[in-house]
């Protein structure tokens, strides 16, 4: 899948980026209005990112001018504003879904793949009431995680870590992802607490501990 994200915060353009890019997508970056637009006429895109408050051309403008453009890529608007006067406005000049900043890495990806799933026809399907992964298993009713026949006994940081692997098996995931998703923090806090996390989960799960790869520079995979 092809992104364009247009958004003028350095930090935040270069977490999103390499979350998406570690998901397997191509993303290109522009960090102003007027350079986002030559972006979007120049490339073929499947989804936009587009934040509002951007220096020169603002994100509204640049919406209405690809739309006066018959430029129809589904765009995913990201701002710190969350009035509802916003989202309406947004909707209405041609966006076709709206983020509020912060907002969750894995609600950012889920609503992408919406939007491109809208624009192209195919639907996702459901989950099951157990998630299994070698001999281990989460049971999402009682959330306990299991090894084989033995409980494990997980922190809430620990089993969502465990479960965000276990509902990506064979996926890398990377820093930026596992941050977003377990802390919810939108910035690279520069710590090693993921590690950390990694490792306490490791020594808990046992001879199932190698099923957690890490790639190094680029994130971890469970196999």
């Amino acid at each position: 899948m092809n992104i364009l994200l247009i958004e003028d915060e350095t930090r935040v353009a270069d977490f999103v980026r390499r979350g998406l890019a570690a998901e397997g997508w191509n993303v290109d970056h522009a960090s102003d209005g007027e350079s986002g637009l030559e972006y979007a006429q120049a490339g073929a895109y499947n989804v936009i990112l587009l934040d509002l408050m951007l220096p020169g051309i603002q994100g509204q403008d640049v919406c209405r001018k690809l739309r006066a453009r018959k430029n129809t890529t589904p765009i995913l608007m990201l701002t710190a504003l969350d009035a509802l006067e916003e989202k309406i406005d947004g909707l209405r000049i041609g966006a076709d879904d709206y983020l509020p900043k912060p907002f969750d890495f894995d609600e950012l990806v889920a609503r992408i793949e919406a939007l491109d799933r809208r624009a192209t026809g195919y639907a996702a399907t459901g989950g099951d009431a157990l998630l299994c992964v070698g001999d281990i298993t989460f049971d999402k009713a009682s959330m306990q995680v299991t090894v084989g026949e033995t409980a494990i006994e997980l922190t809430k940081k620990e089993r969502d870590l465990l479960v965000l692997f276990m509902s990506n098996v064979g996926r890398v995931l990377s820093r930026e992802r596992i941050l977003n998703s377990v802390w919810g923090m939108n910035k690279d806090p520069l710590t090693n607490v993921v590690d950390v996390y990694i490792g306490r989960i490791r020594r808990k799960i046992g001879h199932e501990s190698e099923r957690i790869m890490t790639l190094r520079n680029v994130g971890y995979r469970m196999s």
